[in-house]
């Protein structure tokens, strides 16, 4: 669309996740400003019923339009997610509308659960999707035909992309953004929303603080941040514990039912996530990799990803590598 602005439309529903919506509407909104005239968007909200519709946290919104009265070309469609996506997705007259509208669309988009509208419209079939991760093995079981990546934060296939929750919206808005007006603007927006400059669609949905609750108590709870942000240095436990003054003994045994996990596993997890992040986004060497985790040794890096993902690190990299070129 040369010198025009994009033409966006945001599929929502009563009860629907707020930030579904917010998120992207505010990289697109940003976009449009920063890019210039003819170059940005234009945002519409279109909802079974025009009018105003209360979100699952009570935020009131207005949808422009109904989906009855959306009419001709679309560059994007956007499917909020929430609870009120996923109850909306059996509907007869909502899988009917998106099946009438996506032919019409450059791309086709979901975040979140607003996967499930897609899935059951049939948008999804035989592709590869991603949804929230409390959500994959329903969309998984429910829809044989959709290959779901269960630990991905956004996934594109073809013209069709889907993201996981929340706040994964903002990370496949911002990648929306990158492919119409490039990484410069891209890079503008997430600067201006304080955003991660784009994390990579196959990165995981999961850190090591999201897979261990957070301790009760605040020195332990900085302890956890520090470990995530310093893999290399000396994370044994007599050292861990001289940071928070308590004997090793009464350290280990407080971390563990605080945390959920013993603090050698919790260390592990987080040196496990940095290796993660290098071979996603370096081509260092896995001996590189392995030092700048903290794990030293080659082999206690093989043996902590068979351990904790099933799989060496070097066959994640190329899982990776696939993921990356299917998407392109």
């Amino acid at each position: 669309m040369v010198g025009m602005d994009r033409r966006v439309v945001i599929a929502v529903f009563p009860g629907i996740q707020a930030l579904d919506l917010v998120g992207p509407l505010e990289v697109f909104h940003t976009a449009h400003r920063l890019a210039g005239a003819g170059r940005g968007y234009r945002v519409e909200l279109a909802a079974p019923v025009a009018g105003a519709l209360s979100t699952s946290s009570g935020l009131q919104l207005v949808a422009d339009r109904s989906f009855a009265s959306v009419r001709g070309p679309i560059d994007t469609l956007v499917v909020a997610g929430g609870e009120g996506a996923r109850a909306a997705a059996s509907e007869p007259a909502v899988q009917a509308w998106v099946r009438r509208v996506a032919p019409r669309c450059r791309r086709v988009t979901a975040v979140c659960t607003g996967a499930f509208v897609l899935a059951h419209a049939g948008v999804l079939d035989g592709r590869r999707a991603t949804t929230h991760w409390a959500h994959c093995a329903k969309l998984a079981s429910a829809f044989p035909a959709v290959d779901v990546a269960e630990d991905a934060i956004y996934v594109r296939d073809a013209n069709v992309w889907t993201s996981a929750g929340v706040t994964a919206g903002m990370d496949l808005a911002l990648a929306l953004v990158e492919e119409d007006v490039g990484s410069e603007v891209a890079l503008a927006v997430a600067r201006q929303l304080v955003l991660f400059v784009r994390r990579p669609g196959g990165q995981s949905q999961f850190s090591v603080q999201l897979a261990a609750q957070l301790a009760e108590r605040v020195p332990l709870r900085d302890l956890q941040g520090f470990i995530a942000d310093n893999p290399r240095a000396d994370l044994s436990v007599p050292a861990l514990a001289a940071r928070v003054s308590m004997s090793p003994r009464n350290f280990a045994r407080a971390f563990a039912a605080e945390v959920g996990v013993t603090p050698a596993a919790f260390v592990e997890r987080a040196r496990v996530e940095v290796a993660r992040r290098l071979l996603e986004t370096t081509r260092d060497a896995i001996e590189v990799v392995a030092e700048h985790a903290g794990f030293g040794r080659v082999e206690t890096l093989r043996r902590s990803f068979q351990r904790g993902l099933g799989v060496s690190p070097s066959d994640y990299r190329r899982r990776f590598e696939r993921r990356v070129q299917r998407a392109s």
